[in-house]
Order: C-alpha cells, then structure tokens, then sequence
C-alpha cells in the first residue's frame, strides 16, 4: 500500500511492496514533481527527518534521494536555512529534461507512447558516473591488454578463410556442436560440472541467459529469492519478466537458506551466486548449499546458479559448482567467457536439466533462432589447443597482484575507515564505510576524480543495511593503483 505525506507537500508516495528500492522511489517522486511543475523553482522542501516521519520510513533512503537530487541540481541546500527546490530552473520543462537526457538519462516519454510498465522499474546504469567511461576501478573490466590477440587473430584468419558449410548455414538453436563437446569437457575437468554437450546452450552472455530461464521457469508474479544485496543486471531481468523479487540477506557463509524459507517457503526460483557472491565476495558454505538443494528438490523450486567470478580464487583453489552436487536436476547452470576474456565476446552459456532441453531451445529459437558460429568456432580451437588455460593462469597471477596492490593501499591511505570485504576471490573487492558516511555521495565525488567506484546501497532491493564502494581491479595496472587510491582517500574525507 502506497503512503503519501500527510504535511504540507503532499508529493510523493511510497510503495514497500514495490521492487524499486524505498530511495529511487523518493529520488522519483521530488524529480518528476519538478519537471512537471508541481514544485516550483525556489520552493522550499521539508526536512528529511518530518519526510521520514510522514512516510513512516528510516531517514537513510530519504538522505540518498536527497543527495542525488543535490548531485543532480535539481535541490539545492542553503546554510542554516534547508533545502530547497533549485532557484536556476528554467519556467519550461523542456531544458530541464534535456539537461537531464544529456545525464545520460532516458529520453521522456512521449504522450499516448504505451510501454510495459516494468520497465520503468529497470534501473539502467548508464547514467550513473561510476558506469561513465573508462577508469580505475571500474567492474568487470579485465585486463584487456593482456590478452593474446595474435594467437585469437591467428584462429579468427583460419576459420574466415576456410569456413564450412555448417558454419555459414544456420545453425542449431542449442550451439555448434564441436563448441559444445569442448566447454563440456572443460566444465566438467574444471568446475566438477555434470553435463553433457547435449545439455549445453550457448548464449550471448548471463543476461541472455537469465532471461531464457525467466522465460521457460517463471510466470507473472512467480516469486523468486533473491541475494540482498546482489546484482543489478540479474534484478533488471527478472523484474522485466515480471517476477516477484524477495529478498534474502547474504553474509560471509553465502545466501542465508533458513531467511529464505522463513520469507517465501514456496518460492518458484532463487538466483545465487554461491562460488563468488556478487557484491559482497561470500562463498556459500557446504552446510547451505545441501540445505539450497533439499529446499529445492521438496519445493520443486528451481535454483539458478550464476558462477559469477569462479576462476579466480587466492587463498584457496576454485570452489566446485554447486550444479555438481544435484541429483534432482534442479538447477540451472549459468556461466560467461566475458569476464576472463573480453565483454565484447558476448559468449555465455547455460548447462540444462535433460527434461528442460527441448522446451529452451523452442524459446531460443523463437528469439533469435541461434548463436552466431564463427566465434563459437575459434573458442573451440581455443580451448582445444590450450590457449585458454594458459590464459587463465596468466591471469589468476596477474589479478592476485593487483588485488594485493589495492588491499594494501587501502590499508595504508584508509585503514581507519574502510574495511575490506571479498578480497579472496574475484575482480573486484567491497570497500565497507562506517554507517555515518553515505557511499553515492562519496562515489560521485569518485566520480569527479576520474574513478568508477560504485556505492554499495545500489545493490540492495530494500534500504541498504551497509555502506561500501565496490572496486573492480581487473583493469587497472597494480602501478596505478596507489595514487588512484589516495584520490579516492579525498573523496571519502
């Protein structure tokens, strides 16, 4: 039930039941309010504290609406006076929206231009600083300039010049069949996967995925768990297909199973990332994930594993799949080369339950009938001839010394502030703020020093319970990170 301000501004409303987080709603409110003209240039706003009060919510989500709002020109705060619509608002909407296009937000809608109401609530990052560009920290950005383009250009040339018939045709809706036999055999020698290639469809990447699943799994509403706080992308596609998020809270020993059932003991699905939790860097303990998969296989609920950042572990060797432990066949098994090769790659796959095949590729062929094979082909040559392996251990080396570079200018420049999360594995790490500082502030201020730190709030569903900057160092050479730290040390004090 939406409650609206019972005061002297009676703007905003706000839905808990909503999957649009409490401080997006606010920040959505107080924006369109302004570009509609129902607030005025120079109008004074109430403070957060009698908002808070008004709307029966914590204060923290009202602070961040309103920091954004700040960052963003639409408020602005006068000393010992309090904040007020922005006086340098044009009289028309038209420059305001512009100014707010040119953001990088979306164009305003048209009138009498229906869209599917969902997609409202997708939260597009584009706009936001810590996504704009190239820079240190920035996530899942690997160290494109370590990878052996001459060996791909190599297995690019040979298969342009000589293509068969099969990969000029089109193709089947699963996968090229040689691909599929060879990333078989590597999932299940690397990541104790039990498939076979008949089991494997190869996707443009886990979006791609992820959505396939939603599509065949999920109805309008279905409930689905999902890790609070976890990953956007993954939120954006199951709110899209119209799913039911609930959030379960995470902590060092993964998604809590017991917090789930309490919340939604039926629940159709749950998206977990157990090998290398997104964002916080948990890995889900034995104890939990047997507990996962009896929840699964008495519910018949269907569990959707993301085995987000698996190859790159430090203190410990990789954690086998949580797929490998199912005798139910309740799980669905979702993995990228994105992140260990290039993005630009766009070559994901899924490992199926046998009984689901034919029904997935009926969808995917709907879609867009199949992958395209030329990639496909020069991966398989990849991972045949040991390219990849190779790779791969250049890059666990290499991403460990830069991992040990940031820990340890984060403990030299911010040691009294910040506590480090999720170093053991991965790309990136979370930078944890003590609760009095509000992390998008600090990251737009990140922003202006050339940095991509993402606050932590924007991964939760519900109000944040921490405060942190996720730090990806994939792509940032250990030399530069001592200095990019201490200009992130500015931007935190």
């Amino acid at each position: 039930m939406k409650k609206a301000p019972s005061g002297i501004l009676p703007i905003i409303a706000v839905d808990r039941r909503s999957s649009v987080p409490l401080y997006r709603q606010v920040y959505e409110g107080y924006r369109e309010a302004i570009v509609d003209r129902r607030l005025r240039a120079g109008q004074r706003l109430p403070s957060t504290r009698s908002l808070a009060s008004e709307l029966g919510i914590s204060r923290i989500p009202i602070l961040s609406a309103f920091e954004q709002l700040l960052a963003e020109g639409y408020f602005e705060s006068r000393v010992g006076a309090g904040t007020f619509v922005a006086r340098s608002l044009p009289d028309e909407g038209t420059p305001l929206e512009a100014r707010a296009t040119a953001r990088g937000a979306a164009e305003p809608e048209r009138p009498g231009r229906r869209v599917v109401s969902r997609a409202s609530e997708v939260l597009s990052p584009t706009g936001d600083p810590w996504f704009a560009g190239h820079g240190p920290f920035r996530l899942s950005e690997p160290a494109l300039d370590q990878f052996p383009f001459q060996v791909w250009s190599s297995l690019m040339a040979r298969h342009s010049r000589n293509p068969t018939r099969n990969q000029l045709a089109y193709g089947d809706p699963m996968g090229y069949r040689p691909f599929r036999e060879a990333l078989a055999e590597y999932l299940r020698t690397s990541r104790a996967v039990r498939c076979e290639p008949e089991q494997l469809m190869v996707v443009s990447g886990s979006q791609q995925a992820l959505e396939l699943s939603a599509r065949v799994l999920l109805d309008t509403g279905s409930p689905v768990w999902f890790e609070e706080p976890g990953y956007a992308g993954a939120k954006d596609v199951l709110t899209l297909a119209r799913a039911r998020l609930v959030p379960v809270p995470v902590d060092e020993d993964g998604l809590d199973v017991s917090a789930g059932i309490a919340r939604c003991a039926n629940a159709r699905a749950v998206y977990v990332t157990p090998s290398h939790q997104y964002p916080l860097g948990g890995t889900l303990s034995a104890s939990r994930r047997l507990q996962l998969l009896d929840w699964a296989r008495r519910s018949g609920a269907w569990i959707l594993e993301d085995d987000y950042d698996s190859e790159y572990r430090y203190e410990s060797q990789p954690i086998s799949a949580l797929q490998g432990l199912d005798r139910d066949s309740r799980v669905i098994y979702i993995g990228t080369f994105s992140k260990v090769l290039f993005p630009a790659l766009r070559v994901g796959y899924l490992v199926l339950p046998e009984d689901l095949v034919p029904r997935f590729a009926r969808v995917r062929d709907a879609m867009d009938i199949f992958p395209p094979t030329l990639f496909q082909a020069v991966l398989t040559d990849f991972l045949a001839e040991g390219h990849f392996a190779r790779h791969l251990r250049k890059m666990r080396q290499l991403y460990r010394e830069r991992r040990t570079a940031l820990v340890d200018a984060l403990t030299r420049e911010l040691g009294d502030t910040v506590e480090v999360l999720g170093a053991q594995a991965g790309m990136h790490l979370v930078a944890a703020l003590p609760e009095r500082l509000r992390d998008r502030h600090i990251a737009e201020r990140a922003a202006k020093e050339g940095l991509r730190a993402m606050p932590l709030s924007t991964c939760y569903l519900e109000d944040a319970t921490r405060q942190g900057l996720v730090l990806g160092y994939g792509g940032t050479d250990a030399a530069r990170i001592p200095e990019a730290v201490r200009r992130l040390r500015r931007a935190v004090r």
